[in-house]
């Protein structure tokens, strides 16, 4: 009895995790696939030419109408651009404030797109210890069998040893589906940590450099 209620578990979290896993793998692939379609390129090329022009709030409003964390953390730099420069016209003050504010942004815009991965993780380390949680109720329903039957038999054990593979083997491929795209998902992730870094970097040292003009 109590065998059965430990499989019955066991397959229903299997289950559970599936249904949960599969939800996240489609919430993520649509976020990335939306953000792949973004031409951050373009969107930094119009930004520059913008501030070029002493145009900061237009330049603003494209980064609050390009969707993507890259625009959102350009946002909040000129922002605090726009807040700021009317109090200083130091360089070296304004990159500070910006870098200050599009850094603590990233950590937001970050969290966004490594939103949920967590589960694709925690499910893919825990399937195959409930498969092999599965695999110790098959074997002692097949030893009991043994016991049953009062000898070895190939009948006495089957049934006991088929439920334990077809729990391993689902723990193992649950894992397989779960870890390799949460590898996927983190490595693009990372890229778009790298194109945030450079779009900011960028915009920095363009508004500095925008600021010393006058002086030279």
């Amino acid at each position: 009895m109590l065998e059965s209620i430990v499989r019955l578990t066991m397959m229903i979290s299997l289950g559970i995790g599936s249904i949960v896993g599969f939800a996240v793998l489609l919430d993520r692939y649509l976020a990335f696939r939306a953000n792949a379609k973004i031409d951050t390129r373009a969107l930094r090329a119009k930004i520059l030419a913008l501030l070029a022009e002493n145009k900061i709030g237009e330049a603003a409003t494209v980064c609050a109408n390009t969707p993507g964390p890259v625009s959102a953390v350009l946002l909040a730099g000129l922002e605090a651009y726009q807040r700021h420069k009317t109090f200083t016209s130091r360089p070296e003050a304004i990159s500070v404030i910006m870098k200050e504010a599009m850094e603590e942004y990233m950590t937001h815009a970050m969290g966004a797109v490594d939103k949920r991965l967590y589960l694709l993780a925690t499910i893919g380390n825990v399937a195959p210890l409930l498969g092999m949680a599965g695999t110790v109720t098959g074997m002692i329903k097949a030893f009991a069998g043994i016991a049953a039957a009062g000898a070895i038999s190939p009948g006495a054990v089957a049934g006991g040893i088929s439920e334990a593979l077809i729990n391993t083997a689902a723990g193992i491929v649950l894992a397989i589906v779960m870890v390799v795209p949460y590898h996927i998902f983190m490595n693009m992730g990372e890229q778009i940590h790298l194109e945030i870094e450079e779009a900011a970097a960028e915009v920095l040292e363009f508004v500095s450099t925008e600021m010393e003009k006058p002086k030279a």
